[in-house]
């Protein structure tokens, strides 16, 4: 297949900002990556992304300035790279989820890709999610099979054993198991990753996050509250299963400081992680994390000391916050070609589906 160069937007259930990236592949084979940059949302677009959140649409005015936000990004990066948008082949939009409910045939992501087309004058590939939760598959995650695609490389170059486990801790968390073949691919959302902690800290401490999982650290862990949010009925179900942000509270730890609210939430998130190795066919050789929570030194310290062997990403010189922006990249290709974007082992789909709905300016 022909390598082209694609560019990838994301922007996570954390709605933190605009992540962009630029890669060249061919939609199986990742050729090179090229640059990426964050793009963080004004104060007032941050407040009003998460007032929608739960809703099944967004009002016109606020897709109509998401999408405006994530042209800005990409002129922004293609400026600072020296590249011009002609260079570019495909972009592959996410946009924003506002509403998971795939038990109910349901994703809503906004982002007006038609739009975003027209401003960027580059063919757009949006709405990802859509043909796999109409075929009653989850939706999510969507991005191992870039795992493996990436994980392939690694081993080329560096002799990567197989199988390891990715973890992209975003406002939730999912596990990609990754072994020898495509069909072996498993993947699932484990739980809430930075989302509870983010709401805590912003309620708590009016900021918004825990910087390095330095409250966390200095708190203490309420075991009969953790106990208490592992009992849920979820980490119990077989994947493929996946969550909207607002799936899990934080009840529980209302009664509890500042401190010890974070470090309880932060080992929350660290042990549903933990709890995915029970879905494994076999046990991972080596975990590498990414997305916000590789940047938590309390959650990564949980992580070690339940699982053993975990890295960031960059262990293997991948990018932690490019990384889902240059998945859809990579998923645009696919989409573009006619390949799956989802299969059974990581959406619960009943046969490898692709998706995607291409934009042209």
């Amino acid at each position: 297949m022909t390598i082209v160069t694609a560019l990838g937007l994301m922007s996570g259930t954390s709605a933190d900002g605009i992540d962009v990236a630029v890669i060249e592949t061919d939609g199986t084979e990742v050729v090179a990556l090229g640059p990426q940059a964050t793009v963080s949302y004004d104060d007032t677009l941050r407040r009003r992304i998460r007032a929608a959140f739960g809703k099944r649409t967004g009002d016109e005015r606020l897709e109509y300035d998401l999408t405006v936000a994530h042209a800005t990004s990409v002129n922004k990066l293609l400026y600072q790279s020296n590249i011009t948008i002609d260079k570019i082949s495909i972009i592959g939009f996410h946009g924003q989820t506002i509403l998971h409910r795939p038990e109910d045939r349901l994703t809503a992501q906004i982002g007006d890709g038609a739009l975003l087309a027209r401003l960027l004058g580059c063919t757009v590939v949006n709405r990802f999610r859509d043909a796999d939760v109409a075929a009653g598959g989850q939706g999510a995650p969507l991005v191992p099979l870039y795992h493996l695609a990436l994980a392939r490389r690694a081993r080329k170059r560096e002799a990567l054993e197989f199988p390891i486990a990715i973890v992209n801790v975003g406002g939730v968390a999912n596990v990609t198991f990754v072994g020898e073949r495509e069909a072996d691919l498993i993947a699932f959302d484990t739980g809430p990753g930075n989302a509870l902690i983010d709401d805590w800290m912003m309620a708590k401490c009016g900021v918004a996050m825990d910087e390095n999982g330095v409250l966390a650290g200095a708190g203490k862990v309420d075991d009969a509250v953790l106990d208490r949010l592992l009992g849920n009925d979820y980490f119990h179900r077989a994947p493929p299963k996946s969550l909207d942000r607002n799936d899990f509270g934080a009840a529980d730890i209302v009664g509890l400081s500042a401190a010890d609210g974070a470090a309880t939430l932060t080992a929350f998130t660290a042990h549903s992680i933990a709890q995915a190795v029970r879905h494994f066919p076999a046990t991972p050789c080596r975990w590498l994390v990414t997305g916000g929570g590789a940047r938590n030194a309390t959650l990564m310290g949980h992580l070690r000391d339940l699982l053993g062997t975990v890295d960031p990403v960059e262990a293997l010189g991948w990018r932690s916050a490019a990384l889902e922006a240059e998945a859809f990249a990579f998923l645009a290709v696919r989409s573009r070609r006619g390949l799956p974007l989802s299969l059974p082992g990581t959406t619960g789909v009943p046969r490898p589906l692709t998706g995607g709905v291409v934009n042209q300016p």
